[in-house]
């Protein structure tokens, strides 16, 4: 335990780092017949289009998964999407990050993350995000599972619009640094759907715990998954945003839908 504390600690300090994801373990129901150490997967996209310019669109989001010997797991999870016109960037965000919590062996267990996040569409630079949560079994049957998790974290941002892949018609805007904690709620459900597809679904509710608590971030992530064979799945991927606390004039709601491979290893 001190061991991956130490690298939940170190990982948190040496690197500058809003939640997202689905990770890949939360939509497994049940275990294989032979227990992995580690565990990973992959998922990439790429399209091109060629107009004045070529187009080109890169998404990949890989997932590691370490499981300890007392029943935990630590989650190393990294997502980018780049988007070119030629050799202008129309798009560049990402996130990197951190998960420490129980395998889902015990009712009600703490989880702890970092993560690091950046959306030139939006003109956020970076957010740094690092908090607790307390997840809560409520649900764990062969084919379906429902966990809850409350909690609160600290997040540190910084919004540059002039950095940003949108052309703001405001030219007074400046640079915004925002330090504040959130109040997180999550709602995580899984389903098996019938042999060789899956259903599962994550909601993220974050109250700023300020004078604006009225005014939270709806983060929703949705993936339905298709065996193709032992290591590859296609997959379907459907994530939105609603944000009544921004600080750069965009619009509230963000969304966006994805198709691709899996491959697991």
């Amino acid at each position: 335990m001190n061991y991956f504390y130490c690298i939940f600690v170190f990982v948190t300090l040496a690197i500058p780092f809003s939640f997202s994801q689905i990770l890949s373990i939360d939509r497994e129901n049940g275990q294989d017949s032979i227990q992995k150490k580690i565990k990973a997967s992959t998922t990439f996209n790429f399209s091109t289009d060629k107009q004045k310019n070529t187009i080109i669109d890169c998404y990949n989001k890989t997932e590691v998964d370490y499981f300890t010997k007392n029943q935990k797991v630590l989650i190393f999870l990294a997502q980018s999407d780049f988007t070119f016109n030629g050799s202008k960037s129309l798009e560049k965000n990402g996130d990197f990050q951190l998960r420490f919590r129980d395998n889902d062996k015990r009712i009600v267990a703490p989880e702890y993350f970092a993560q690091f996040q950046w959306n030139g569409i939006f003109g956020m630079e970076h957010r740094t995000v690092e908090g607790m949560n307390i997840r809560i079994n409520c649900m764990e049957k062969k084919v379906s599972d429902l966990y809850i998790s409350l909690g609160a974290f600290y997040e540190n941002e910084k919004w540059n619009p002039i950095s940003s892949s949108m052309n703001f018609t405001q030219t007074d805007l400046k640079t915004v640094y925002r330090s504040l904690f959130r109040f997180n709620t999550v709602a995580k459900f899984a389903l098996k759907i019938m042999k060789g597809i899956d259903f599962s679904g994550v909601s993220y509710v974050q109250f700023p715990l300020n004078n604006h608590f009225m005014k939270p971030r709806w983060y929703f992530d949705s993936n339905l998954n298709f065996d193709v064979n032992q290591h590859l799945n296609f997959v379907i991927e459907y994530q939105h945003t609603l944000d009544y606390y921004r600080p750069l004039p965009i619009d509230n709601y963000y969304y966006s839908l994805s198709l691709g491979l899996m491959l697991k290893i």
